[in-house]
């Protein structure tokens, strides 16, 4: 029992951060815009939510600043994407090497540096408790993150802004024509996208590692990424594809830990980015990859008048 409620809260806290990112991604490209700098935003919300951690004291602040420092790192994209007209697959590749490159620059100064972790939001005597951590013992980010799938949902399906959106997402030359600013509306989303990133980027340097370390998300924004089509862009299917992963990477750590050493410690490491890819092709095989995507998609805005 004590092993089966420590695999569950592992897999919980390797899920959150590409289910944060995953949601971010999912808005963006339901508005018709694929950003591929989801990695490079999660680095980036990583070394500012610790930033602003070290300076004040409150890993409160720090999610908030991630979230600031993730959407104004999005905003960078959004103009290039959205003014200037730039190439969406490779202004996105850009801001993941931006990313990787300025978090690297400013984590030079908190290296070595540790923070204090979160406390319970739960009375003690249910986060740690033996069975009752189960539910009671995460981070609030995690709780953030399940509630942000419902919120996410909720917006999409059911408020007259989700519908905008994917309205501008699936036919943005019509949706201009009725009077909808197709720009200002991406623009949100983008931001949107940017500050979910950046917090799940906090979630590594602020929860599961306090400390600063460079490149700490390990390609979790790539999965995060794969994790849109996976879930053919539905919340739910996100959720639900978000702790398949999950599960394969805390199979990596328990698989070192038990000494497996029948198999190199690389296989395991690669398992969760081998899986996406073999997911991904499953897909594409049976000619679904691209059935929920909408219609604008990595498409430029170019109204006629």
């Amino acid at each position: 029992m004590d092993f089966t409620i420590a695999a569950i809260i592992t897999i919980v806290g390797l899920t959150t951060p590409i289910l944060l990112a995953g949601l971010g991604e999912l808005v963006v490209e339901k508005s018709g815009v694929l950003n591929l700098g989801v990695e490079g935003l999660m680095l980036v919300g990583a070394i500012s939510g610790f930033g602003v951690t070290v300076f004040t004291f409150n890993p409160w602040a720090g999610v908030l600043g991630a979230a600031v420092g993730g959407a104004l790192a999005s905003l960078i994209f959004a103009v290039l994407v959205l003014q200037l007209n730039s190439n969406q697959v490779a202004t996105g590749l850009a801001l993941t090497i931006f990313g990787t490159g300025v978090s690297s620059l400013i984590g030079v100064n908190f290296t070595g540096r540790i923070v204090a972790p979160f406390g319970s939001i739960f009375p003690d005597a249910l986060a740690r408790d033996p069975f009752w951590k189960l539910f009671f013992g995460y981070s609030p980010i995690v709780y953030f993150a399940i509630i942000m799938v419902f919120v996410v949902g909720w917006f999409l399906k059911r408020t007259r802004a989700g519908l905008i959106l994917r309205a501008v997402g699936e036919n943005d030359l019509s949706a201009h024509s009725i009077g909808y600013s197709v720009i200002r509306v991406r623009y949100m989303a983008i931001a949107f996208g940017g500050a979910m990133a950046g917090i799940g980027g906090a979630y590594f340097s602020l929860v599961i590692t306090p400390m600063w370390a460079e490149k700490m998300t390990a390609g979790r924004g790539w999965i995060a990424l794969a994790l849109v089509v996976f879930a053919g862009w539905r919340t739910g299917r996100l959720l639900a594809g978000a702790y398949f992963f999950g599960i394969l990477m805390a199979l990596e750590l328990y698989a070192k830990a038990a000494g497996f050493s029948f198999l190199p410690s690389q296989f395991w490491a690669a398992m969760p980015y081998a899986m996406t890819v073999v997911a991904l092709a499953i897909i594409s095989s049976r000619g679904t990859a691209g059935a929920s995507a909408p219609a604008c998609l990595g498409k430029p805005f170019t109204p006629s008048t």
